[in-house]
């Protein structure tokens, strides 16, 4: 197929390039983009992990029975989950807005750049209008 193309004039090698071959580039890029941001914000793990501990900080529970201890080390690891928990929330909560954002900015892309020729026929016919 593309040693048809090269044998074409240049107008067909352009319009085989525009429309054909950079919109799987252009989508190409898109998913990677996509999926870089995906494991950037490591958006699958922090949702199995999303009730773990902040930094794995845990307080063993004693061997003897004392109930203040007990009491103690239970709150705090359950404040060291609460923390993990809230901060796993957010990253979780940006990631999938910027991944959102990508979506909707890919699309514009895409479909610009198939909006592109229209504007260059446009700005010729005006250009030649205004000039002649």
């Amino acid at each position: 197929m593309i040693q048809i193309v090269q044998k074409q004039n240049i107008l067909v090698q352009w319009v085989f390039w525009h429309f054909i071959e950079m919109p799987k580039n252009i989508l190409k890029s898109w998913k990677d983009i996509f999926r870089f941001y995906l494991n950037y914000f490591s958006i699958p793990l922090l949702l199995k992990t999303l009730f773990a501990p902040w930094r794995h900080n845990l307080s063993s529970y004693p061997k003897g029975f004392d109930l203040g201890e007990y009491f103690e080390i239970f709150i705090f690891n359950l404040i060291s989950r609460t923390i993990g928990a809230i901060l796993r929330f957010f990253l979780i909560l940006i990631g999938i807005l910027i991944e959102i954002l990508i979506i909707f900015f890919g699309l514009i892309m895409f479909l610009a750049w198939f909006i592109l020729p229209i504007f260059l026929i446009f700005g010729l016919y005006h250009s030649f209008r205004i000039f002649f």
